[in-house]
Parts: C-alpha cells; sequence; structure tokens
C-alpha cells in the first residue's frame, strides 16, 4: 500500500514537472494568449454580469489594478463612454469611477516592476559566480 502512495506521489510530481517545462517553454505564447483574451474581454465589458465581465471584475479587485497594463485602457471601450470607468477599477469602497481617474487602481505598475527586477535579478545571477 505504501509502495502504490508513493507511485503516486512520484506520477503527481512528474506530471508536475512537465506541466512546469511546458509553461516555461511556451511562456511568451501563453502571456500573449492572456494579453489578447484579456483585452477582448475589455472590449466587450458591460455591467450585465455575463461571464467574461465577472472575470473582469474579479482579476481587477484581486489584482488592485484597472486595465491590460494601466487604466488608460478602458477609455477605448464603449462602456467607458457610456458610464467612465467600472467600480472594480475603484481604490476605495465609496468612490464613484466616472472618468475619475486619480481614484483608479494603477498598481499593475509595480507588478510589471517587480517582474522586470525579478527578471534582472535572474539574468544576473550567473555573472556572480
Amino acid at each position: 500500500m505504501l509502495k502504490l502512495y508513493a507511485m503516486f506521489l512520484t506520477l503527481i510530481f512528474l506530471v508536475e514537472l512537465v506541466a512546469a517545462i511546458v509553461g516555461f517553454v511556451f511562456r511568451h505564447e501563453i502571456k500573449n494568449s492572456f494579453k489578447n483574451n484579456y483585452e477582448k474581454a475589455l472590449k466587450q465589458y458591460n455591467s450585465t454580469g455575463d461571464y467574461r465581465s465577472n472575470a473582469v471584475d474579479k482579476i481587477q479587485n484581486t489584482l488592485h489594478c484597472c486595465g491590460v497594463t494601466d487604466y488608460r485602457d478602458w477609455t477605448d471601450t464603449n462602456y467607458y463612454s457610456e458610464k467612465g470607468f467600472p467600480k472594480s477599477c475603484c481604490k476605495l469602497e465609496d468612490c464613484t469611477p466616472q472618468r475619475d481617474a486619480d481614484k483608479v487602481n494603477n498598481e499593475l505598475i509595480g507588478i510589471f516592476l517587480a517582474y522586470c527586477l525579478s527578471r534582472a535579478i535572474t539574468n544576473n545571477q550567473y555573472e556572480i559566480v
């Protein structure tokens, strides 16, 4: 019984290892796919509660960001021209996001800079030795 358990753990580890390698190899394609789909979801955003709009709201609330790169991505959408920024872009609970650029989240820049720092450290680790 213990050998069977060890075999299943090994199998799960190998599946995770293969998934990590495939994810690393195809990371640029995955990134572009996510970006294109997220941009498309922003263009089709409305507040009626379809699954794409709910996903955009959930992402913006969870990551405390607004838009794909920043809040200016919303200016090209139909929703923005009618109602302004969506509520999920707000920094504060009680803000009304109607065209209030100073009250929207733009912390995605921090996430991007953290990624750049991580990449720079990874690229320079062999030069230290």
